[in-house]
């Protein structure tokens, strides 16, 4: 195996995937990431490649170190990409493989004129709300309480997997900006969400006041998302990392269509 120390990105081949034994490695790469309990066959893989998806990899000198699956949704007579997977080896990550898939994926989807890319996140792991708000441009409207139901993967630890929906509007003015590193301030009067900075410690020795926590968080979404507000950033606090939400309406840079939630309610 080649080292992967001092690894530039530039040097990361990002391409579509279009065969089956690249589908299958894909497997294979979800399997070392996340085990059976969340692999998705690679006849997913095929579907989404004939209906108009994305099947995209990252490739050092050959070697297949992430991936994004994307599938064909309709809302409102509009078509959009759920992101539905994307991950990237351990060694891989942090040193921005999953940051040159999105950027990929953006530029793809642009080109098919699509405006709208979609997938979930746990709003516990901070990491990934950071990328996704801030590094990215996403902002979520969007709560789903216990999303895929109780799993038996440990990275779900047993617990309800809630999910924020991304919705990154690819082509606004916010997303230009803020992946030009200039990112527009959040507008007053803006509402947070606090979540504790050590949440992931606490999901692995205080099971129970884990799950007291994400009830309340998603209580906490739940009412301001219903009141029209948008979570469009973080921000570190000395003992928490707060989800910055803002009224839909004062968004620098992003014109949102109309959001019914009851259209998205059972």
């Amino acid at each position: 195996m080649a080292s992967t120390s001092g690894i530039s990105t530039d040097e990361i081949e990002i391409r579509h995937l279009d065969n089956l034994g690249e589908y299958e490695e894909a497997v294979k790469l979800q399997l070392a990431l996340w085990g059976d309990d969340l692999t998705v066959p690679s006849a997913i893989f095929v579907v989404a490649h004939h209906t108009g998806g994305q099947v995209l990899g990252a490739f050092d000198r050959g070697k297949m170190v992430g991936f994004t699956l994307a599938v064909v949704g309709e809302r409102d007579g509009k078509a959009f990409l759920h992101s539905h997977m994307t991950g990237v080896l351990p060694e891989y990550q942090n040193k921005g493989v999953g940051r040159r898939l999105k950027l990929f994926q953006r530029q793809d989807a642009l080109k098919r004129e699509f405006k709208l890319i979609e997938w979930t996140f746990d709003p516990l792991e901070l990491r990934n709300a950071h990328f996704n708000l801030v590094r990215l441009g996403a902002v979520v409207r969007r709560f789903i309480p216990n999303c895929y139901g109780i799993t038996q993967s440990p990275l779900h630890a047993k617990m309800p997997t809630d999910r924020l929906v991304a919705e990154w509007w690819i082509d606004s003015d916010r997303v230009k900006n803020i992946l030009a590193d200039d990112p527009p301030p959040a507008n007053h009067p803006f509402r947070t969400v606090p979540v504790p900075t050590e949440v992931g410690i606490m999901r692995n020795i205080d099971k129970l006041g884990a799950i007291e926590l994400q009830r309340d968080i998603r209580g906490q979404f739940e009412k301001l998302l219903h009141g029209g507000y948008v979570a469009t950033g973080l921000e570190k606090r000395p003992v928490t990392t707060d989800y910055i939400l803002e009224p839909a309406a004062s968004i620098t840079g992003l014109r949102l269509p109309q959001y019914r939630p009851e259209q998205f309610e059972d």
